[in-house]
C-alpha cells in the first residue's frame, strides 16, 4: 500500500509540472475545485495523494529530522488558526490585482510550493497542513463533512499511539480515559500511514 501511494503521488507531481510547463497551471486549480466536492464524500484525499505540497514535503521531512533542525512547536500567533484563512485571502488577492493591474499571472501554486518546503524543514508538516495552507483551509471545511473517511475500531484499538506518531497531519490523538484513538476527519488526509503502522488492525476507511 505504502508503494502503491508513492507511486500515485508521483503520478501527479509530475501532471503538476507538466501543467506548469506548458502555462497551464489554471487546470490544476480546477483539479482542486472539484477535489473539494470529492472531499464530501472521500475525506481529503487531495491533500493524500493529489496535492505535490505534500508530496514534496515528506523528503523535506525526513531531511529535517536527518540534520536535526525540526521543531514540533509553532509559533504562538499561528495557534489561533486563523492565519490559513489569511493566507487564501492574501493569495487571490495578489493573483487577481497583478493580473488586472500589471497583467503579470502570479505563480501562485510554486510560490505556496516553496513555502510548504523551507516551513516543514523548520516545523515538520503538520504546521504547515493546519495552520498555514491556503489550500488546507478549504479542504479543512469540506472534509469535515465526508461520508466516508478513516475511523478507529475502540474495540479493537490498544492506544499504542503508533498511528498519533505517524499521522503527518496531527488528526489522531489518543486521549481520554480509555485511551483510545480518535481521528478528526476535517484534518485526515486519508494517506493510510495510520493504518499501515497499526499492531491490531484497528484502523478502517469506512462510512
Amino acid at each position: 500500500m505504502k508503494h502503491f501511494t508513492m507511486i500515485i503521488r508521483l503520478l501527479f507531481l509530475g501532471l503538476f509540472v507538466f501543467l506548469l510547463v506548458i502555462g497551464k497551471s489554471m487546470l490544476w486549480l480546477g483539479l482542486f475545485v472539484i477535489s473539494l466536492f470529492a472531499a464530501l464524500i472521500f475525506g481529503r484525499v487531495y491533500c493524500g495523494y493529489v496535492c505535490p505540497m505534500n508530496t514534496l514535503m515528506a523528503p523535506a521531512e525526513w531531511i529535517s529530522k536527518k540534520l536535526k533542525i525540526q521543531r514540533r512547536q509553532a509559533p504562538k500567533w499561528l495557534k489561533n488558526g486563523f492565519f490559513s484563512w489569511v493566507s487564501l485571502s492574501v493569495s487571490i488577492a495578489a493573483t487577481l490585482v497583478l493580473k488586472r493591474l500589471l497583467h503579470v499571472d502570479l505563480p501562485i501554486l510554486p510560490i505556496w510550493l516553496m513555502i510548504a518546503i523551507i516551513l516543514t524543514l523548520i516545523y515538520g508538516p503538520a504546521v504547515f497542513h493546519n495552520l498555514i495552507c491556503p489550500f488546507g483551509a478549504l479542504q479543512r471545511v469540506f472534509g469535515r463533512f465526508a461520508r466516508l473517511s478513516t475511523k478507529v475500531d475502540n474495540a479493537a484499538c490498544i492506544g499504542c499511539k503508533l498511528c498519533e506518531k505517524t499521522c503527518p497531519a496531527d488528526a489522531i490523538a489518543v486521549s481520554g480515559e480509555d485511551k483510545k484513538a480518535a481521528i478528526d476527519t476535517a484534518l485526515c488526509h486519508q494517506c493510510t500511514n495510520c493504518r499501515q503502522v497499526c499492531p491490531k488492525d484497528a484502523i478502517h476507511y469506512a462510512k
